[in-house]
């Protein structure tokens, strides 16, 4: 059986492979996309989401768009590495559709409740604004969902400061909302990600695939792994936002402990940090995970798998409608 996911996101890099993921495996429901403003302004991610469908050959899924700045907070965006359209590097098709007529955070409620309870899963890897705006308008959804997989946050790393990774810091009170609603989180943050590094290796194997969409990827790695060796010093980008879809297709991909999470939106130093508890056993209801450990080896399996199960849209090679 299918997981059953929404998928909200910035795209962003990462999140373009993300959504590619999604759309490829056959073991993903693509209920919806929604986007949010993250990595770059909300009108430019939500035309590099219709893009990237486009690209892929996405069809029957509703796009919506979100929140176009965090509940309290001025935007902020990360040209640094995702350069000024969001996704700068390689070319992108013109959109052959738009968005839904709806807001994200209506879309978003409605594909929950027109589900049975305990069948969908959100797998936000963006800003949090938009799932905790759905939580606080429909608060049912909290006990529908299934569970809630987000990239973002850490255990012991931030990169947007010392201690606070960027999803989480840029909109932080969005954050302590979703982490704090009492649905179950698996937080997939950067102590999971930074391991999910696309080697050389990783992108011969992306090449070989030789389909459009595979180009259209080890493009979007070689602008990252510029822009993150000159941000950050990586030698190989991390590609954190498919690691969050591949725990939905796979949870034996990550291994993930359960403790207490919360997010730390007043500190001076620490604003946006999801401060985790490791002092002890985590009790028997703890509701929040975290991921500490990649199959790195099976992670870009899946990836690879993914852009193979694509094929190369409108050319009747192997499309899949998501």
């Amino acid at each position: 059986m299918a997981e059953k996911i929404i998928l909200d996101c910035d795209p962003g890099h990462d999140d373009a492979i993300a959504l590619l993921l999604a759309h490829g495996s056959p073991d993903i429901e693509l209920l919806a996309v929604t986007t949010v403003v993250g990595n770059q302004t909300l009108p430019k991610v939500t035309r590099n989401a219709l893009s990237v469908a486009t690209l892929a050959g996405i069809t029957g899924v509703p796009f919506a768009a979100g929140a176009e700045r965090p509940l309290q907070r001025e935007v902020a965006v990360a040209v640094d590495i995702h350069g000024e359209t969001g996704l700068d590097g390689p070319e992108l098709p013109e959109p052959a559709f738009g968005v839904t007529g709806g807001h994200a955070v209506d879309l978003i409620v409605d594909t929950v409740m027109a589900h049975e309870p305990g069948t969908v899963t959100l797998v936000p890897t963006g800003g949090l604004t938009n799932i905790a705006l759905a939580a606080a308008r429909a608060p049912e959804i909290v006990e529908r969902v299934r569970r809630v997989v987000l990239m973002g946050g850490g255990v012991h790393v931030g990169n947007l400061t010392p201690v606070a990774e960027f999803n989480i810091a840029i909109d932080p009170e969005a954050a302590d909302a979703v982490f704090s609603a009492g649905w179950e989180v698996v937080m997939v943050g950067l102590d999971l990600t930074h391991q999910a590094l696309a080697t050389p290796a990783v992108r011969h194997a992306i090449r070989t695939v030789g389909t459009g969409p595979a180009r259209f990827v080890d493009e979007l790695l070689e602008f990252f792994e510029h822009s993150y060796r000159d941000a950050q010093g990586f030698e190989a980008p991390p590609v954190h936002d498919p690691c969050a879809v591949a725990y939905v297709i796979d949870p034996t991909i990550v291994r993930t402990v359960a403790a207490p999470i919360v997010v730390e939106t007043a500190g001076r130093h620490t604003t946006g940090m999801t401060v985790v508890d490791l002092r002890r056993p985590a009790p028997a209801d703890c509701r929040t995970h975290a991921a500490v450990e990649l199959d790195h080896a099976r992670f870009w399996d899946l990836v690879t798998d993914a852009l193979v199960r694509i094929g190369e849209p409108g050319n009747g090679v192997t499309e899949r409608s998501a």
